[in-house]
């Protein structure tokens, strides 16, 4: 250590020692003056001014309200139903040579402003328009008025008794195509529409070559903008029937769901035999099958290479084993629950309409002259405008 002379004293170690000591522990260390204590400086809060800390609160609100924002748009963004395996059961059948006795025969004006006459169930009997055996049923466009100058005979059935959910599995053997024609296998109530929706399971227009399109129709309220799993393309996502003159939110399946293609790629075949055993028809069978829950609407199709067993055998059939849906309605962004009730099966073929006749669609399938005009004179047009049916059937949880 070492120690600093002191003025006044002696250094001698003899000279007064344990003085020297008394007045070096009494001694202060040198004072270091710095100024004021530091406050932060003006980024310390202390230092702001009254706007400036309005600011920093209202900056802060702001990146909690963002933060928060985000998180719940991830979160809407990545919002999908369960769609959880229900028990399905057999609920009703319609097959065989009683098919027709399950509908009624639509006769009135024809909704969609079709060039069309629709016949009742004597009529379409006796114009060889609708009939039914044991292994299928029929409707058609008539192909031998050749003077049809107020429009064509056709037919529109609707199912007696209406759903409000389910499973439906449709066994198709022929979807009808041609130019004029406007083929629909769909749901609704036709005394409640659009308020009790419209489900379009199979639809398509002319010749069919841009395969099928499922579509919903509802009022106000109900979009399809969030997530969802389905194989087909989505071409719009607003359902209101008041938005893009009733387009409705539709999704494209590829060119073999309907009509020509899909008519002949059967893949398979399914054989039966006629009632008194004499002969084996082979038939090629398609399935479509649409599920009808709270947690959204769904279709799948199969070729009948790829129909699953539990549809085949018709033991409680099992949607969450099939794999991705062709088209995907979840309810998300609409309350299937409150925009679909009281729904009846209808199968009909339109011919032109509002769809089907517009000039530019029309044309665009290379189709001759005006609609109209072949639709009133050219009855050998429709030879592939009609549906076969194998069976309807629909299961409930």
């Amino acid at each position: 250590m070492s120690f600093a002379r002191l003025e006044g004293t002696s250094a001698h170690p003899k000279g007064g020692f344990g003085d020297n000591i008394n007045l070096i522990n009494n001694a202060q260390p040198p004072s270091y003056s710095y100024g004021e204590p530091s406050k932060g400086g003006r980024w310390h809060p202390r230092n702001w001014g009254r706007k400036t800390r309005i600011g920093a609160i209202l900056g802060a609100v702001v990146l909690i309200v963002i933060i928060v924002t985000v998180a719940v748009v991830e979160t809407k963004a990545n919002e999908y139903p369960a769609y959880s395996k229900l028990n399905y059961s057999l609920q009703d059948t319609y097959s065989g040579a009683s098919f027709f006795d399950n509908f009624d025969y639509f006769t009135g004006y024809d909704p969609d402003a079709g060039f069309v006459h629709y016949v009742d169930g004597p009529g379409s009997t006796a114009q060889n328009l609708s009939y039914a055996s044991n292994t299928s049923a029929v409707i058609r466009v008539d192909t031998s008025n050749s003077d049809a100058s107020t429009g064509r005979n056709s037919v529109r059935i609707t199912s007696k008794t209406q759903y409000n959910n389910g499973l439906f599995i449709f066994d198709i053997l022929h979807t009808p195509y041609g130019c004029g024609t406007w083929p629909a296998l769909w749901l609704t109530d036709p005394a409640n529409w659009p308020m009790h929706g419209e489900i379009d399971v199979v639809e398509a227009v002319n010749t069919a070559t841009t395969g099928n399109q499922m579509t919903l129709h509802t009022t106000n309220g109900c979009t399809m903008d969030g997530k969802r799993k389905e194989t087909g393309k989505v071409l719009t996502k607003n359902c209101y029937n008041g938005t893009d003159d009733n387009a409705g939110c539709g999704v494209q399946g590829a060119e073999d769901t309907f009509g020509e293609a899909l008519n002949a790629n059967g893949g398979g075949v399914c054989t039966h035999g006629d009632p008194n055993g004499q002969q084996l028809l082979t038939l090629r069978i398609k399935v479509y099958a649409m599920e009808w829950r709270s947690d959204g609407i769904r279709v799948w199709f199969f070729p009948r290479s790829s129909i699953p067993s539990d549809i085949s055998t018709g033991t409680s059939p099992d949607p969450s084993s099939w794999g991705t849906a062709l088209a995907d309605f979840p309810d998300t962004d609409c309350s299937i629950s409150s925009h679909f009730k009281n729904q009846s099966i209808i199968a009909n073929i339109d011919l032109c309409g509002s769809w089907a006749g517009q000039t530019s669609v029309y044309e665009a399938s290379d189709c001759p002259g005006t609609c109209q005009n072949l639709v009133a004179t050219n009855a050998t047009a429709f030879t592939n405008a009609y549906w076969e049916f194998s069976s309807f059937k629909v299961y409930q949880a």
